[in-house]
């Protein structure tokens, strides 16, 4: 088992394939379990690296609260413990917000960013209702909860939805609210345009709440593909074969 000692806790992480690095990020409760597809299907044209947020699946519980900053510290250390000086950044849903910020941040680690299903800011009553949920339920300590519908609602086949919960129910609860909260108060929307790299948007065309964010990405990144995959939100397992290729065009195209 792969892990990274950082201050505060120890991090689960995967790396499989070689060629230019990707790193993928996974939103709350959920583990890096999510990119399973991505794991499997780009290994053969790029180096694929996943990881457990801390306090997430096999990432040891942080005793450190969890923050953006604190995450993408953790991208770097990842980054300069496999001696990668520039990567990919991919995140989906609340995930896409961190690798925004990590584009924001580190711009020197970075080859250009992946946006699935994502948002550089929660300004809608439909997104915030939901984290607002998420946030509840985890300060509740209700896990069970959490780990089964976010599993059975990102896997698309039984043997992953038993992957997905058993690895989601090995998180801590404190840490998965926190993700929870930072992610309703982050907002990077007014420094979008200070992101002067190659990015692939990818959202589906039956995540009508989220088409907003689309658009607001498109328009604010000074260099983007959008991409709309005849799907719902939980495009890396329900999608995976078309977000694939697409992954795979944006990088042969661009690096």
């Amino acid at each position: 088992m792969n892990r990274l000692n950082v201050k505060g806790s120890s991090i689960f992480y995967q790396v499989e394939g070689n060629g230019i690095p990707i790193v993928f990020i996974h939103p709350p409760v959920l583990t890096s379990v999510i990119f399973k597809y991505q794991l499997e299907g780009l290994s053969s044209n790029l180096q694929v690296i996943t990881f457990d947020i801390r306090g997430h699946g096999r990432s040891e519980f942080s005793s450190l609260p969890i923050t953006y900053p604190l995450i993408i510290q953790d991208i770097t250390k990842l980054l300069d413990h496999l001696n990668i000086e520039k990567a990919i950044i991919c995140g989906y849903s609340t995930g896409a917000s961190i690798a925004l910020e990590f584009l924001l941040s580190f711009p020197k680690r970075t080859l250009g960013g992946i946006i699935i299903s994502g948002m550089p800011d929660v300004d809608d009553i439909y997104l915030r209702n939901k984290i607002s949920l998420g946030s509840k339920l985890a300060s509740k300590g209700a896990k069970s909860v959490l780990a089964w519908s976010m599993s059975w609602s990102n896997s698309d086949t039984l043997p992953l939805f038993k992957t997905m919960v058993k690895e989601a129910s090995r998180g801590k609860i404190e840490n998965m609210e926190q993700y929870f909260r930072y992610s309703m108060e982050y907002n990077c929307t007014s420094q979008l345009k200070h992101i002067n790299k190659p990015m692939l948007l990818v959202f589906g065309k039956k995540d009508k709440p989220f088409f907003k964010y689309a658009s607001i990405l498109q328009k604010n990144l000074p260099d983007n593909h959008l991409y709309f995959i005849n799907e719902s939100h939980r495009i890396p397992t329900k999608a995976a074969k078309e977000l694939n290729q697409l992954i795979i065009g944006f990088v042969h195209t661009n690096f």
